[in-house]
């Protein structure tokens, strides 16, 4: 049953530097590709879910001197979000809100964008039919989620399927949707969108350069994260973190190891 607008999931990931790391990779280009052609100078445009903001600042560039909104679900996410743009010099509004209940009129803005951010609530259709409010007619929701049963690794350590096994444990008891990605149009439908174009990604990380990277970030979430606490506090002993972090990094070391992540994305006309 969809919990009622308003309440709040626990968070799988924390903000752990290790998460925090892997957030900050994410750019535009890598990560909301499907969205760009449809942004222009002038547009306004919210970022739901906005993170360290990486993203964010890349949509606020390519359609400055539009208005930019960064939204995030409490202080502590929108202080992460702050601190990426006291560097930048790029102007975006930052505010807290609940995609279920969005504290803004209706048809504020030309785009709506969530990346990673339909997966984590208790409620994905209302939080669609919210981005859809707030979304001038005509106007574009764009949403992007992985499928975490669609990730594809090789070598086929079985540490790594107890990682997939223990992530989906996690996400499920937190309220969450692991395997968003495949579910997104079906939600989109559900909260009214008439005229909606699905299409799927992947990140793929196969050289030397991208394996340590993401398998050296994953040793370290798996014991280290708000993941890793929520696994202990569910009696998950400390030494299957530490054998899948260990996998992890046997994982990054291995030639011809490569890992693809699926996402599905949508673009809806609201």
């Amino acid at each position: 049953m969809a919990k009622e607008p308003g309440m709040n999931n626990v968070y799988t990931h924390g903000h752990h530097e290790s998460v925090v790391r892997s957030h900050s990779w994410r750019t535009a280009e890598n990560s909301a590709r499907y969205l760009l052609p449809h942004l222009r100078p002038g547009m306004s445009l919210l970022d739901v879910g906005a993170g360290p903001g990486t993203i964010t600042a890349d949509l606020a560039r390519l359609v400055e001197p539009g208005r930019i909104t960064a939204l995030e679900a409490n202080d502590d996410a929108l202080d992460i979000t702050r601190a990426t743009f006291a560097t930048l010099d790029v102007e975006v509004e930052l505010v807290v809100g609940d995609v279920h209940a969005l504290d803004i009129p209706d048809d504020t803005y030309d785009v709506v964008h969530a990346h990673q951010v339909l997966q984590h609530v208790a409620d994905p259709v209302q939080a669609l039919r919210e981005m859809r409010r707030v979304c001038k007619p005509g106007g574009t929701v764009a949403v992007r989620d992985s499928d975490y049963h669609g990730f594809v690794w090789y070598p086929e350590l079985p540490e790594l399927d107890e990682w997939m096994a223990l992530y989906q444990r996690m996400a499920r008891a937190n309220g969450g949707e692991p395997d968003a990605g495949r579910r997104l149009l079906s939600w989109a439908l559900q909260a009214g969108f008439e005229k909606v174009e699905p299409s799927a990604t992947n990140w793929c990380f196969a050289t030397d350069e991208d394996r340590a990277w993401w398998g050296g970030m994953w040793a370290d979430r798996i014991l280290k994260s708000a993941l890793a606490d929520q696994a202990r506090a569910a009696g998950v002993p400390d030494q299957t973190l530490t054998n899948i972090s260990t996998a992890w990094k046997t994982w990054s070391t291995t030639p011809g190891a490569w890992i693809s992540i699926l996402h599905g994305e949508l673009l809806c006309t609201a």
